[in-house]
């Protein structure tokens, strides 16, 4: 059956907008028709190539949708059963998994190096990270699909799949905030908008969002921040300005640039954590001096996946939706249709990426 998708020819090449054969699902996979995906800035890490991806490839890899058909074996789901998609599936089997560190899975992107789909010409396809979103429908591994709890629009619901579990987890799980501790918050992209949400939930005193554009302030503090400070030489010291010259108990950082990590760090108080949620390339080198390290006490840690595991905290994520205290609709600044993906990427590579929401 053939559908439109986002396809990347080849690393650092424009998405092309095009028809894709896609087949009927076979054993242990799973046909999803697409509601919405979000445009990542990981994504744009896997076009570029920042981030490893065979091509040539559907990119997308947070979105959710309905189920049209199952293969055999498959029973967690049916058709009409709507899904949030999980792009990092654990295998529950390696040394990662055993440890109950299911978000470092050795495994988890195995499928991305499978062939999924063809070319009206018959070329081979992948599945960027295992889920291709940017297309109307996709065929995925059964393990790369969760139900959607009710109570959460399926469109918005999208932004679950890594947005807001990363910034959720990198919150709760790896810089474990406290109730009354201060954060900082550095990037307000999607992950960052989610990781200041999170924060608030967690009953944070003062949070701190730093961001290079004046134009996220509103959206920073609609998201839960109490101040805004633009990215410059002297954030840190801003921002120990505003926590009585100790510096924030907990700073995540979202936007993987050596200079904000190393900012994040800085405006860290003495004995806190910094959590680094950001991807960035092997060009970004972050230094540190032995007695800095030392003096300091401070943690450094990095976060994958919000060192989250999607079928436990999908349902804590739906209720907190619910409740009203996570606002899925504040993480989408655009939503725009298949065609505007290519614009979208421009917009990050531009520096003026918020969060893009691919409606289809």
């Amino acid at each position: 059956m053939a559908v439109r998708a986002a396809v990347l020819p080849a690393i650092g090449a424009p998405l092309e907008i095009t028809g894709i054969e896609l087949p009927d699902p076979g054993p242990g996979q799973v046909r999803v028709r697409l509601a919405a995906a979000g445009v990542c800035h990981s994504d744009l890490s896997l076009s570029n190539g920042t981030m490893r991806v065979p091509v040539p490839a559907v990119l997308g890899h947070e979105g959710a949708g309905t189920v049209v058909a199952v293969g055999e074996g498959v029973t967690h789901v049916s058709p009409g059963t709507q899904v949030v998609l999980n792009w990092a599936p654990s295998c529950g089997s390696c040394h990662a998994c055993t440890l109950g560190e299911v978000w470092l899975c050795a495994n988890a992107l195995g499928g991305a190096a499978d062939v999924y789909a063809r070319t009206a010409d018959g070329t081979a396809l992948h599945p960027g990270l295992n889920v291709a979103a940017f297309a109307e429908e996709t065929v995925v591994a059964a393990s790369c699909v969760l139900p959607l709890p009710e109570g959460v629009p399926l469109a918005d619901a999208a932004l679950l799949g890594c947005a807001v579990l990363t910034g959720y987890g990198a919150v709760h799980h790896a810089a474990r905030v406290r109730e009354g501790e201060t954060v900082a918050v550095f990037g307000v992209g999607g992950v960052g908008l989610a990781t200041l949400q999170s924060a608030r939930i967690a009953g944070a005193s003062r949070i701190i969002a730093v961001d290079v554009s004046p134009g996220k302030e509103e959206l920073a503090r609609a998201a839960g921040a109490t101040d805004y400070v633009l990215a410059s030489d002297t954030t840190a010291r801003e921002i120990r300005a505003l926590t009585g010259k100790q510096g924030v108990d907990v700073s995540v950082e979202c936007a993987g640039r050596a200079v904000s990590i190393r900012a994040a760090w800085d405006a860290t108080r003495r004995g806190g954590r910094t959590t680094v949620v950001g991807i960035g390339g092997k060009e970004e080198q972050v230094t540190f001096n032995a007695l800095e390290i030392f003096h300091w006490g401070r943690t450094l840690s990095g976060c994958v996946y919000g060192n989250t595991d999607p079928a436990r905290d999908l349902p804590v994520l739906a209720a907190h939706v619910r409740e009203g205290r996570l606002d899925l609709s504040a993480l989408v600044t655009e939503r725009i249709g298949l065609e505007g993906i290519p614009a979208a990427f421009e917009n990050m590579l531009a520096g003026r990426g918020g969060r893009a929401l691919v409606l289809f």
